[in-house]
């Protein structure tokens, strides 16, 4: 009993200290709609890793030696994890030319949805895992393989418009070619539609779900403890909010951190297929995993991306410079800024 009551004590602390940190957040820090400056994203991811860590240091002095490292191994491979989705996650706003003062407002939401879903995803993952013990090794396979396909390299087309997610939802809802100001919904003549940046969050949440489906196995290669899976995802998807902002401009440059995050991935998966016969202990994983990472940024810095290798990002436009996606009405001049274009570029697929 007395454990189950720490449990819910923690569970609830946690879940309440989020709620007002995003509060604060949107609420206060975020009221009106504004370009995030690079000073204002370095002192919010600051802000969110010097949390991580004092959270980090709670679990160790609470939960005993083993759930910190464990913590600190998980919330290390879901933040560099959550670094290589900042490029997709540009190319999605480069897609829709999202003004910078929205952008904020569609990660915050989209962290909200993030963190319903993978909730959800741990939950089902770690309840599967205590009564089906062998799909461990599933997932372990999958992390290899999926690690081994990021060693490609592969270009990936962003296509938004044929995601069959993006096709039900503007089959069913009317979504404008123009953005509102930061809303989401609109009126055209008296009738609800969606606006353009209520597509946007879609796609953005569309993605996180993808990406969620790797980066959640990843940790069960750690611990399946429930709480700490949640919470290291928890503080590397706020993060990433931040983190966006500060490495958007310069994220390119570390092209060797998607073979280190590969790499990452296929250690964690081989863990798990060996861990019917071997235990490897938690401490060298997060050593292993911060000497991969390492390694890739210093190897990106001293072997730079040449020119003629760097990602052009088009933006096409028709006659009218609108959005040509769904079939959503444009119904009277727009109000925000209007929008289309291509991208394609290199991201997890």
């Amino acid at each position: 009993m007395p454990i189950l009551t720490n449990s819910a004590l923690a569970w609830g602390g946690f879940c309440i200290f989020i709620l007002v940190m995003l509060a604060i957040d949107l609420g206060v820090f975020n009221r009106k709609s504004h370009e995030v400056s690079y000073k204002e994203a370095s002192i919010w991811s600051g802000v969110w890793v010097t949390l991580a860590l004092v959270f980090a240091g709670l679990v160790f002095t609470r939960m005993g030696h083993q759930k910190g490292l464990e913590f600190l191994t998980g919330y290390l491979i879901e933040l560099s994890l959550s670094v290589d989705n900042l490029f997709v996650f540009l190319l999605i706003f480069s897609y829709f030319k999202v003004p910078t003062k929205y952008q904020h407002r569609v990660l915050y939401w989209g962290v909200v949805g993030a963190l319903v879903m993978r909730i959800s995803m741990i939950i089902v993952g770690t309840e599967l895992i205590d009564r089906f013990h062998w799909i461990i090794y599933i997932f372990g396979a999958f992390l290899v393989y999926t690690g081994l396909k990021m060693f490609r390299q592969e270009e990936t087309e962003l296509e938004p418009e044929d995601n069959a997610v993006v096709q039900l939802v503007t089959r069913f809802i009317p979504i404008t070619r123009h953005y509102e100001r930061s809303h989401f919904f609109t009126r055209i003549n008296g009738k609800r539609a969606g606006t353009l940046l209520l597509l946007v969050l879609i796609t953005v949440e569309i993605t996180d779900l993808i990406f969620a489906l790797d980066s959640i196995p990843s940790i069960f290669g750690v611990t399946t403890d429930r709480f700490i899976i949640y919470t290291s995802n928890v503080f590397a998807i706020l993060g990433l909010r931040t983190f966006y902002f500060l490495l958007a401009g310069v994220v390119e440059k570390f092209h060797y951190l998607k073979l280190g995050i590969g790499m990452v991935l296929s250690l964690i998966g081989l863990k798990m297929l060996a861990s019917a016969f071997w235990h490897v202990p938690t401490g060298w994983a997060l050593v292993a995993v911060g000497l991969i990472l390492l390694s890739s940024v210093v190897a990106s810095l001293i072997w730079p991306k040449s020119t003629e290798d760097e990602i052009e990002l088009e933006f096409p436009e028709d006659e009218s410079g609108s959005t040509q996606i769904g079939d959503g009405t444009d119904n009277g001049s727009p109000s925000g800024e209007e929008q289309t274009t291509s991208v394609s570029g290199t991201g997890r697929s």
